[in-house]
């Protein structure tokens, strides 16, 4: 129960700075469209930004989790050379990548605008490189933090790094575009550089400023390195990262896939409106990606560090309840609350609000897509804890290549609704195949009956919200209420014992 309690403090700590950057996404998301005005042009950012993550696991080319990994295989002498190898691979692959996208910026920019000559890519690929850059560099030292139980400095960071993109972003979106108009002084002053007409550079810019002002931040991680090179460490980290690397790849093949090939499958104005309708609704998903992200950030570590625990498997399955249980909740909270949560994406425009909210309807989907995320999350740390990320690697790839076929065939004819379906198709064949060979590899007692009843009940209660209940709030407020209360009822038994053993570990003097 100490190392639930752990994970807990570790996944608040990480999750408040998650859920703050995040709802940080959210709530610039009605900034962007009411700025963007056109729903097109708010496809044209979904696509860069998926664009963007595609590449972002590229460079980190699987560093995080090899750097967690190495760190308990290695002496303890040795973990400062774990750091700094992590880091010089992270570092040459950011080179290398970065000089390619230079050297061919004008040929990716044509490709991005589809053949248009819209000379404005060739800027938007030099700012988000410089966005890619600056990310992948800060991986390492904030997993350093992390290992070290620095939650609090990492916690500041991340702060910091909200406060800047939002007074960024603020800044180049209002602020100048207000001085500019009212007074001769700054329009002169502004004019020689700052456009602000182009909103979506402006985004970018901002974004830019954030990200490297996050790197200065993580100076004093960054003073710690020592640029020495392990041959047998490198080449070892590289054989457990490369399977990394391509799972994550793949991995994001699975979650933006259909964001980047949308323009291709459904070319025009068409697409773009279409792209903008799925990436604005995507982001009310918000909360629930969030949580799986702020757990994984808390989980991974404490894992690989609890792996040796005797009751390490009794607890891996406890935890994949309580993450289910949360998860689902959260799930009929959105739903139930989508009556009002529409309103942040609103425009002045009565034509484009309309476009926007006629993808409303997916939003249960997409919120079903990420609780699957979180479970095959929590699943695959077997083959990570055995060192068989080979496993990883498969199922990731198949996971792709389903994703692939499927938005292929059905991005054409359903749209968006098509696309978040194929990506619940995919998530469930990897939590099946991630499931099988686990339980052949590193067993683990999963209560499979009691997580499917509350998958199907979230899905069934969902429905009933959009459907009948027509997104009433108070319906399905009064709903959601009745459904915890049950819940509560049913693992009362779970709950005391939570709540027990929280409170003796707790009360124990710390050593």
């Amino acid at each position: 129960m100490t190392g639930i309690k752990r994970l807990l403090t570790d996944t608040i700590i990480y999750g408040f700075t998650t859920i703050v950057s995040r709802l940080l996404n959210f709530l610039l998301t009605p900034i962007f469209v009411s700025r963007l005005r056109d729903v097109a042009v708010y496809g044209i950012f979904t696509h860069l930004y998926a664009c963007i993550s595609l590449l972002n696991a590229v460079l980190a080319f699987g560093m995080e989790t090899t750097f967690f990994r190495y760190l308990q295989k290695v002496k303890p002498e040795d973990k400062g050379k774990v750091y700094d190898q992590a880091f010089l691979i992270t570092l040459l692959t950011s080179l290398l990548v970065g000089f390619l996208i230079f050297s061919n910026q004008s040929q990716i920019a044509a490709w991005l605008s589809q053949g248009d000559g819209h000379s404005d890519y060739v800027i938007y690929v030099q700012l988000l490189l410089g966005v890619l850059v600056t990310d992948a560099l800060a991986v390492v030292p904030f997993a350093k933090l992390r290992a070290e139980g620095r939650a609090i400095r990492y916690a500041i960071v991340k702060i910091l790094n909200i406060i800047i993109t939002l007074g960024s972003n603020l800044t180049f979106l209002y602020l100048f575009p207000k001085l500019m108009v009212t007074s001769t002084f700054w329009n002169e002053f502004l004019s020689s550089w700052f456009r602000p007409d182009w909103v979506l550079g402006n985004i970018f810019m901002a974004n830019l400023i954030a990200s490297g002002s996050t790197l200065l931040l993580l100076l004093p991680q960054l003073a710690s390195l020592r640029l020495r090179i392990d041959t047998s460490l490198v080449k070892s980290m590289l054989n457990y990262s490369f399977p990394i690397l391509i799972a994550n790849i793949s991995f994001i093949i699975n979650e933006y896939l259909d964001k980047i090939i949308f323009p291709f499958l459904l070319p025009g104005k068409e697409g773009e409106d279409a792209l903008g309708v799925y990436g604005a609704v995507s982001k009310l998903a918000v909360f629930i990606a969030l949580f799986v992200t702020a757990f994984r950030l808390g989980a991974e570590p404490f894992f690989f560090a609890y792996a040796k625990n005797e009751n390490a498997k009794k607890t891996y399955a406890n935890i994949m309840l309580y993450l289910v249980l949360f998860l689902v909740i959260g799930m009929l909270g959105i739903c139930a609350n989508l009556d009002w949560l529409k309103y942040f994406l609103k425009t002045d425009d009565p034509v484009e609000q309309a476009l926007f909210w006629s993808g409303l309807s997916i939003v249960p989907v997409l919120l079903f897509n990420y609780v699957l995320l979180g479970i095959y999350m929590n699943l695959s740390i077997w083959y990570k804890l055995t060192d068989q990320t080979r496993y990883g690697l498969y199922i990731s790839v198949i996971g792709a290549i389903i994703t692939i076929a499927l938005n292929i065939v059905v991005i054409p004819r359903y749209s968006y609704v098509g696309a978040a379906l194929c990506t619940t198709v995919t998530y469930l064949c990897m939590i099946s195949l991630s499931y099988f060979w686990g339980q052949k590899n590193y067993p683990i007692p999963y209560t499979v009956s009691k997580i499917s009843l509350y998958l199907l009940s979230a899905i069934i209660l969902s429905a009933i919200m959009q459907g009948p209940l027509n997104s009433n709030f108070w319906w399905c407020n009064l709903l959601l209420v009745v459904y915890v209360a049950a819940v509560a009822i049913s693992e009362k038994a779970m709950i005391m014992r939570l709540w027990k053993g929280a409170a003796k570990a707790s009360n124990q003097p710390s050593k």
